[in-house]
């Protein structure tokens, strides 16, 4: 960064010292803060608590209207709360992450690193998503690249990658396909998602009944970078505990059907979404892509 790029930046080193001290919270008085913060933060959410109230609407029609708004305040709760669980997983030392967490399905990641072969972590976007890769690295000793979508506003950014660079392997943006590529080339590890909206390389498939814009290069991507593909999931328990689970790859997955692969994916996502709706990340426009003839679901922001 040159020096007149830094003096634009001056508040990144103010920030950063904040962070850090957030990081450092004992686990309970982190998520309490979160909980006051929502609470404190909702006059400002209005666009996104919309998103989710359309979201849950369309994935959850057989809960009354009472419980999806206690659903709804509880993942915007998550939600809020994952700000600081992703400041956690930035500036957080070992140290602080110990016994936060446990593994289950560890053997299948070292036996996949073990053969030299990358590993794509198949997940989803759950509001703490980044935290749960940086807690199965520092568990399994196993360094850990993730997929990020770079920040337009320069010392956003340069606040963001260089917090990402000091605790992960390395960052790959959300469409450098050769950058994925090389480093599963080199038998690197990487947390991947393909659960949000796509516009390209898409199929609509079933999530929660309704049709989503998927993508389903994932297999041809995997298959390119010699990786192998182990579904990565993770929850927060009532005990503030993270419990994250690698599982061997599906059978019969991938398919040579690139859609049906798709729609396996968002199968399974499905399935563990329902067990803790509340953490998933339902302020996102899911559905914002119709297929043709679809009726626009979000409307205009009021």
């Amino acid at each position: 960064m040159t020096e007149h790029a830094a003096a634009r930046c001056w508040f990144i080193g103010p920030l950063n010292l904040l962070a850090a001290l957030i990081a450092r919270l004992p686990q309970r008085l982190l998520l309490g803060m979160g909980k006051l913060l929502a609470m404190l933060l909702s006059p400002l959410m209005r666009k996104r608590r919309r998103y989710a109230r359309i979201n849950l609407s369309l994935c959850f029609p057989q809960l009354d209207d009472a419980d999806r708004e206690t659903l709804l305040r509880a993942n915007l709760v998550a939600t809020v709360t994952g700000v600081l669980e992703l400041i956690r997983a930035w500036y957080a030392p070992s140290t602080v992450l110990r016994n936060l967490a446990e593994v289950q399905g560890l053997e299948h990641l070292h036996a996949a690193t073990a053969g030299g072969r990358g590993v794509l972590l198949f997940g989803g976007h759950f509001t703490h998503s980044e935290l749960a890769a940086r807690l199965l690295q520092e568990i399994a000793a196993q360094p850990v690249h993730v997929v990020v979508r770079r920040n337009n506003h320069h010392c956003v950014e340069a606040m963001f990658d260089g917090a990402r660079h000091r605790v992960f392997a390395g960052t790959i943006a959300k469409k450098d396909v050769r950058g994925l590529l090389r480093t599963l080339g080199r038998g690197g590890v990487v947390a991947y998602s393909a659960d949000q909206n796509f516009t390209y390389q898409n199929a609509f498939v079933p999530f929660f009944g309704v049709p989503a814009a998927t993508l389903t290069v994932t297999p041809e991507l995997a298959s390119r970078g010699n990786a192998v593909v182990l579904p990565f999931w993770f929850h927060r328990d009532d005990e503030g505990r993270y419990r994250l689970r690698i599982e061997p790859q599906w059978s019969g997955w991938p398919s040579g059907d690139p859609a049906a692969d798709a729609a396996r994916y968002m199968l399974e996502l499905e399935q563990v979404v329902r067990a803790h709706p509340e953490q998933y990340l339902w302020v996102h426009r899911r559905f914002k892509t119709r297929p043709p003839g679809g009726a626009e679901l979000y409307g205009k922001q009021r």
